[in-house]
């Protein structure tokens, strides 16, 4: 591969207190990484140097002072502050939350003007990068707010592939934003997801119901009669191959989920906790439906391991190879429909 065909991947460090550098560094202290990508972390070469230090890892990093200027066969830092930073690894400080969304801000910046082809995110703090620039629950809200489209937050590894219907929001305001609309609009998206990054002509999703055993034919609740049934009826008859609803329990316990390609959960736990179970740690936090890639570790922060070398980066690396695979996918898929709409 040529130099200058490499994908290019934007990387925020996330909280500097916690494990986000460790994995990063860790990650790319294996040189033939670089033979995949260039990637181009958002931070600053003194907040580096301190990790590197505690951590004694000697992963050589590019310090470089525009986005412009990126390097291949190398580790790629774009300086984005000057001022000394306070390091308190394993600590939630304000600290941690602002410079992690300098990082976050700067690298999303860089993927929206095209100097990066995808965005890997280290793991930040929900709690304290809260400010007047980031209102969000998390990551992938602020990313639908600053790129084109509607986000659906996919879980994945090979063998599964979990999407949310509801994100990060209350579990007492679950049932009431549960709409047609919604499931229909989430079930378009990772639909579409699954055909365009996964290369699955004919995806098989399934769709889990809101209450236990879907409701009990209305003794325990009448959403999913109500509501779920009527949807995916109707979204069937234009030709997806959608089924459900699904009791979470059984479905993920009988090991159900292996005949899908996708599974789109009503609530956040109710997806993730079973998928934690079956997967933590090889996990791969995707954002689809938006035009640009965006994948994440399964994990947070990891405050209690910080700055003790304790921390796995085979999550991050995982995150890794899963955008690159992605970005070539939809590449690929977008240049042979765009081919076959000029044949016509």
């Amino acid at each position: 591969m040529d130099k200058t065909d490499k994908i290019i991947v934007g990387i925020s460090i996330g909280d500097i207190n916690g494990i986000g550098l460790e994995i990063i560094l860790k990650t790319f202290e294996d040189k033939r990484m670089l033979d995949f990508c260039t990637p181009v972390l958002f931070g600053a070469a003194k907040v580096v140097s301190i990790h590197k230090k505690v951590l004694k890892l000697d992963t050589i990093v590019h310090g470089i002072h525009s986005v412009d200027k990126i390097v291949h066969g190398k580790i790629n830092l774009v300086n984005i502050w000057k001022e000394d930073v306070k390091v308190e690894l394993g600590k939630t400080t304000k600290n941690g939350g602002e410079y992690a969304l300098k990082s976050l801000s700067a690298a999303v910046n860089a993927l929206k003007n095209n100097y990066v082809d995808l965005l890997l995110t280290a793991p930040i703090n929900k709690e304290n990068i809260q400010s007047e620039e980031f209102k969000f629950p998390g990551h992938t809200e602020y990313l639908e707010e600053n790129l084109e489209g509607k986000s659906l937050m996919i879980l994945m590894t090979d063998e599964l592939r979990v999407g949310l219907i509801t994100g990060h929001i209350p579990i007492s305001e679950v049932s009431t934003t549960i709409t047609p609309e919604l499931i229909k609009e989430k079930v378009a998206i990772m639909h579409t997801s699954l055909k365009q990054d996964f290369n699955i002509n004919k995806p098989k999703i399934a769709v889990l119901g809101l209450n236990p055993h879907c409701g009990d034919k209305g003794v325990i609740g009448k959403e999913d009669d109500d509501i779920v049934r009527p949807t995916i009826a109707a979204i069937k008859e234009s030709g997806k191959l959608v089924f459900g609803p699904y009791a979470a329990d059984g479905f993920f316990g009988s090991e159900n989920y292996k005949n899908f390609d996708g599974v789109l959960a009503m609530y956040h736990d109710q997806g993730l906790a079973p998928f934690k179970s079956l997967s933590f740690g090889n996990g791969v936090n995707f954002t689809a439906g938006l035009d640009k890639i965006r994948t994440s570790p399964d994990h947070g922060t990891g405050y209690d391991i910080a700055g003790k070398r304790k921390a796995n980066p085979d999550s991050f690396k995982e995150a890794l190879f899963t955008g690159l695979k992605i970005f070539k996918n939809r590449k690929e898929f977008l240049e042979l429909h765009a081919n076959a709409l000029k044949t016509k």
